[in-house]
This record gives C-alpha cells, sequence and structure tokens, in this order.
C-alpha cells in the first residue's frame, strides 16, 4: 500500500490530542548521529526553528478561533493548539541542553523570535497598510504551508531507518519521531482551518500558493544559515567543519537526510487546486510509533495514574 493509499485509509475525524511528553537529555551528546555532524546538525535546525514558531502557530490559531463555525474543525483545532505548544516546550529543552554542552543557539534564535513576534505579528510590520482580516489570512496561508513540509518530515523520519542503523541516540530518534508522528497526525488541521477563514474561490487560492511562494524559500535560507550556524560555534568541531552541499548530499545518500526529491516534490502537490493534505504520510505508521514511543507511553500511564488517583 502506497504512503497516500494509507493516509486515505485513516478515519475522517481522528481524534487529535496533546500529550504531556518529557524527555532526558542528560546522557544524549552532542553529536547524537555518531560521526556525523553535518547530518546531526542539519536535523537540530528543527530545535531552532520550533520553539518560536510554534508559539506563534498558537498565537495566530488564537486570533482566528472567532472566525471557526464548524464544531469538529473547532476540536480539531484546539487539539492542533495543544500538540503544538508541547512541542515549542519540548525543542526548548533541546536548546538548554545544546547550552549546556557550551553550544549557545541565542545569537540566531534571536532572529527567528524577531521573524515570528515581529514581522509576523500581530500587527503587520512596518506600518503596512495591510486589512486587519487580510493579514490574518496571510498568516494563516503560510501556517498551512509550513505543516505542508513538517507532515513531510515527519513522515519521513517515521521510516527512516538509517538513523536507527546509524547507532543515532534513542531520546533525540523519540522525541523526533513522537514529534513526527503528531505532525502527521493532524497534518490537514492548518490547512482546513485556512480553507475555512480564508475566503472563497480564487482569491483563497491564490493566497494559499502566495503563502507557500513564501514559505518555501524562506524556509531553505533559514536552514542553511542555521546549519551553518550550529555547525561553525559547534565547540566539538572547533573550526575544523564548514557546512557544505557536498557533506549535506553525502548524508542524503545514507539515509540520514531527506532527499532534495523528497521535500521538492512537497511544493508542486500543494499547489495542486484539488489538494488536501489528508494525502500525505502514514497516519496508520504514526499511530504505531505513538503506541510504542516510550515518551508517549510514559505520558499515557502518567495520566493514567493520576485519574486512578
Amino acid at each position: 500500500m502506497s504512503t497516500e493509499q494509507e493516509g486515505h485509509a485513516a478515519p475522517s475525524h481522528y481524534a487529535i490530542v496533546p500529550r504531556r511528553v518529557a524527555f532526558d537529555w542528560e546522557r544524549t551528546p552532542l553529536h547524537w548521529i555518531p560521526e556525523e555532524p553535518t547530518a546531526t546538525h542539519v536535523i537540530n535546525v528543527l530545535h531552532l526553528l520550533l520553539p518560536a514558531g510554534e508559539r506563534w502557530f498558537v498565537k495566530v490559531f488564537k486570533e482566528a478561533l472567532p472566525l471557526v463555525g464548524d464544531p469538529q474543525l473547532l476540536k480539531d483545532v484546539k487539539g492542533f493548539m495543544g500538540q503544538e505548544a508541547t512541542h515549542s516546550v519540548q525543542h526548548s529543552h533541546v536548546l538548554d541542553h545544546l547550552a549546556e554542552q557550551r553550544l549557545d543557539t541565542g545569537a540566531y534564535t534571536r532572529h527567528v523570535d524577531y521573524l515570528f513576534e515581529t514581522l509576523l505579528g500581530e500587527q503587520p510590520p512596518f506600518g503596512a497598510p495591510i486589512p486587519t482580516q487580510e493579514w490574518l489570512r496571510f498568516r494563516l496561508a503560510v501556517i498551512a504551508a509550513i505543516e505542508q513540509f513538517t507532515a513531510v518530515l515527519g513522515n519521513w523520519v517515521l521510516h527512516a531507518e538509517a538513523l536507527d542503523h546509524a547507532d543515532s541516540d534513542e531520546v533525540m530518534l523519540d522525541l523526533l519521531r513522537w514529534h513526527g508522528a503528531e505532525e502527521v497526525e493532524h497534518r490537514a488541521v492548518a490547512f482546513d482551518m485556512y480553507q475555512h477563514c480564508g475566503g472563497e474561490g480564487l482569491p483563497r487560492y491564490a493566497r494559499r500558493i502566495e503563502g507557500m511562494a513564501v514559505v518555501a524559500p524562506v524556509l531553505l535560507w533559514l536552514w542553511v544559515w542555521g546549519t551553518s550556524y550550529l555547525i561553525r560555534h559547534d565547540p566539538e568541531l572547533a573550526g575544523r567543519l564548514r557546512y557544505s552541499l557536498r557533506e549535506h548530499n553525502k548524508a542524503v545518500a545514507k539515509g540520514l537526510l531527506p532527499s532534495w526529491r523528497e521535500l521538492g516534490a512537497a511544493i508542486p502537490r500543494y499547489f495542486r487546486r484539488s489538494y488536501h493534505p489528508s494525502q500525505e504520510g502514514s497516519l496508520r505508521k504514526a499511530v504505531e510509533y505513538l503506541a510504542a514511543s516510550p515518551a508517549a507511553r510514559s505520558a499515557a500511564g502518567a495520566i493514567g495514574r493520576a485519574a486512578l488517583s
């Protein structure tokens, strides 16, 4: 069965709920993929972008909640917001762990904070004369486009057996796969939210395309810049390595990073008028992982014990 077919076989109203997970980073090494600093830091860019980015998702959705007239969508959106808030917190803890290992990310994350809090804040930047409704719709379109990539990345990490074969740190893999599984779980929520609040007809479709046209190049730029920053400031490398496409592609060939084709193909799919994110990834695979994830199982156990006490 193909990935798309698996996605369509899933229930149409799958319950989206946050899981209050926790991870112990004490034994996670700086290079959590052994002997693979480039692959490690390409993936580590997630920790740089997601704390601020996912807090921003929640803020924008809070602004838009009064516009939601569909009870099922409202329930899904609240579940999405709970999951994203938890993701933000857990990736922030990884930044703390990197700082403890003498890799300070503050000089980079300040720019990320500025992007989400100021340039994409509640008011248009620099006094731009954009109507309030249009500015909200644009930001919802941006979130929907970002979630296209997070669903693709989430599905990739759930299937990336090469990370296991490389003896990657088990705690980091659990974080990435728990997060990836939840991205596949709520893959359609941001898109549905935009469709619901984004107006009608051609203007709504055009704004969706505009969102992806902004997101794709900005994400690529942030990722290259973030990887370069991490490698340049890595205390264990001490300046002996720089980010290069050659090293990146070596990691792709080993299966330690998603291929450029896999990421790039997500864009034309998204551009189709008939597109819906239920076509992305395997919900079955995501649910299977969440049933086995040490962190998710521990969170479920804690909830169960609290209910019995």
